[in-house]
């Protein structure tokens, strides 16, 4: 989805802050490796806060994940205005992205998916995302679900404007993962590895998740309790993850 953006003011070009290239690199591998592991198809992003300006953002230009190049990575401003690339078209939901950087500035990057594992854990009525192994202790903290109903009625579930970005922020508060109910989800992190590392990893959990319960046939399903969850959720798993998919897919 795609909406025509705002131009920036005419003197913005001589205030726009140095982007490292090896962050674009980063940024750019990291949309190759969503799309590989099957996180995104057509449709998702990954945006990271810019390290030089905390009120700015790096996210593609609307594009297919798997077709992103450096060249089509755009400045955001806080507002979600392109500082840069703005005669091209941004994806509508550019604003789950500057509502979260605005809420939580300890967020340093930001990933929306429609994994199909995890839609139906924003559907089922009484259905919880939780914890089923040890690489997805960042769940434990529990997994908000987001119902754009009670923010704007009946819509195309897109999250289209800062006031329902801000809603979803809100629900996603202080956790990691938010379900967005009949639409996807979205992870933050601290770092470009470590959101894609939940976004990965919450999808797999959601299979797993789905099979345990298939498995117990009505049973118990024993999940990673609140003490397990939060020893294995220290980012010890990110490097090597990011280390094998940047090998996979740096090429690519």
């Amino acid at each position: 989805m795609q909406t025509p953006a705002k131009k920036p003011a005419k003197n913005t070009a001589q205030k726009l802050p140095a982007t490292p290239k090896e962050l674009l690199a980063e940024l750019v591998l990291a949309n190759k490796i969503l799309y590989g592991l099957k996180a995104v198809d057509a449709f998702g992003h990954i945006s990271v806060r810019h390290p030089n300006d905390s009120n700015r953002y790096l996210m593609s230009r609307h594009l297919p994940p798997g077709m992103v190049t450096p060249k089509d990575i755009v400045l955001f401003d806080m507002d979600s205005t392109p500082l840069s690339h703005a005669d091209k078209p941004q994806y509508s939901e550019r604003f789950i992205h500057s509502e979260i950087y605005k809420l939580r500035p300890d967020v340093m990057s930001v990933v929306h998916c429609h994994a199909y594992s995890l839609i139906p854990f924003g559907a089922a009525n009484g259905a919880r995302l939780r914890p089923m192994f040890h690489m997805c202790g960042f769940l434990g903290c529990g997994v908000p679900i987001f119902e754009i109903r009670e923010r704007s009625g009946n819509t195309d579930m897109l999250i289209r404007t800062p006031e329902i970005g801000r809603a979803l922020a809100e629900k996603l508060a202080d956790k990691n993962v938010v379900l967005m109910r009949g639409h996807g989800a979205t992870m933050i992190g601290n770092s470009i590895p470590e959101a894609v590392f939940r976004a990965v990893y919450s999808m797999e959990n959601a299979s797993i998740q789905m099979q345990a319960h298939q498995l117990a046939d009505g049973g118990e399903v024993e999940f990673l309790n609140e003490e397990e969850a939060d020893k294995s959720s220290r980012g010890r798993n990110v490097p090597r993850s990011w280390s094998l998919w940047k090998h996979q897919f740096s090429k690519a």
